[in-house]
């Protein structure tokens, strides 16, 4: 006697990888329609229509408006269609790993002008959205608040390293970064005044560290620059 043929995990597989084309479908076209026609001109009807899916299959694949809002939010920023909690992203790691001070400020100024590629144009959607939607401002004021504490972690690692000016409180490092790596930042200087994402980055690297670390540091990687790679 044959033993059935087992095909539940692959059907399980099949529908996943269904569902998350659906998903990203359905981001994609939400993403376009935010940030073309706007939050408020924009009907779950027209976004299904541009997915190709009907709404019902939308509102299980994402949600209803403000959750399509916020998961386009947390892919801008994990860079994937799923949300990645700050403490596990790939650079979030490397930060961490780092040794130094001056490091660690490069590799957040390149990742958050990565990030801002994705999320400025949402986020300028968002702002217009939370003046008139009080689930957009729910969204707002999450997303801002919890980049506010991101912040305050990435200042304690920073003071770890003992780099930083002595004068300056966790909380003073913590806001300043929290005031530069804002998706506003990024539409005055790379969307008004026609900055690339490389300039963007170069400046804020620059600017944080003139700002946030001590003299002798300061100087230290001025020297290291000047010199060059051994």
């Amino acid at each position: 006697m044959t033993e059935p043929v087992k095909t539940r995990p692959y059907r399980s597989a099949l529908r996943a990888e269904r569902s998350e084309r659906t998903r990203e479908a359905v981001l994609d076209a939400a993403r376009d329609l935010f940030t073309t026609t706007g939050y408020a001109g924009t009907t779950v009807r027209a976004i299904a229509d541009r997915a190709g899916v009907n709404p019902d299959t939308l509102y299980a694949a994402v949600g209803r408006k403000p959750q399509i809002m916020l998961a386009l939010v947390e892919s801008a920023l994990s860079g994937q269609s799923e949300p990645v909690s700050a403490q596990e992203r790939d650079y979030v790691k490397a930060i961490r790993q780092a040794e130094r001070a001056t490091e660690m400020i490069d590799l957040y100024a390149a990742a958050i002008t990565a990030i801002q590629v994705r999320l400025a144009p949402i986020h300028a959607a968002l702002q217009v959205a939370a003046l008139t939607d009080s689930h957009c401002a729910d969204v707002w004021r999450q997303v801002a608040e919890r980049r506010a504490a991101n912040m305050m972690l990435l200042a304690q690692d920073l003071r770890a390293t003992g780099e930083l000016r002595g004068d300056l409180s966790d909380r003073r490092v913590a806001d300043v970064i929290w005031s530069m790596n804002a998706a506003e930042y990024w539409d005055l200087l790379v969307v008004q005044r026609g900055w690339s994402p490389e300039e963007l980055r170069t400046w804020l690297a620059d600017a944080w560290k003139r700002l946030l670390l001590s003299d002798q540091t300061t100087a230290a990687a001025s020297r290291e620059g000047q010199r060059g790679p051994s």
